[in-house]
């Protein structure tokens, strides 16, 4: 009995030990991206893009509503077929916008990839910053505040954010 409470007692005191050694960081990433003026070029033509496909979108909208109305205001002076063949072409054309957002917006859409080719390339960046970093400075995690984790508290002498736009050579 003795011997196992001597036992949980150490193994306890290790984890004790071992806890109060790790060291961290704490960075701000969406600080550091909006530091780096390439992350701000990019940002901006992304929403340039995003704006563009979307007055695409709303230009297609508008006639298809439109189309709707004069429909609507027709609809009963319409024999059947050209009545069905009015509904079939605004469902067809509802169905190429439908379409169209998705290829713009949509998971893996024209914005995700051109996204991935813009920012992808400053975030490589910015991780390879703070890997160097947390190796040269021996920390065992570096957390990011921005958006990911929750931080309730954080000493202002934590957060290194300051020193990963250094690594990066921006003032």
């Amino acid at each position: 009995m003795k011997k196992t409470l001597l036992i949980t007692l150490l193994l306890i005191g290790i984890s004790f030990m071992a806890q109060s050694q790790q060291r961290y960081a704490i960075i701000d990433t969406k600080y550091i991206l909006e530091k780096i003026p390439e992350y701000k070029n990019a940002d901006k033509k992304l929403q340039e893009i995003g704006e563009q496909w979307q007055k695409e979108i709303d230009d297609k909208q508008t006639v298809l509503d439109k189309m709707y109305k004069n429909y609507e205001a027709e609809q009963f002076m319409l024999t059947e077929d050209l009545r069905k063949k009015r509904e079939d072409e605004l469902f067809v054309r509802e169905k190429e916008i439908r379409d169209l957002q998705k290829k713009r917006f949509g998971y893996e859409g024209d914005l995700f990839k051109e996204r991935q080719r813009l920012i992808k390339p400053v975030q490589d960046r910015v991780y390879s910053a703070v890997q160097k970093m947390a190796l040269a400075r021996s920390y065992d995690f570096v957390l990011d505040k921005s958006e990911g984790i929750t931080v309730i508290f954080a000493d202002p002498k934590l957060d290194k954010s300051d020193d990963i736009l250094k690594e990066l050579g921006i003032k």
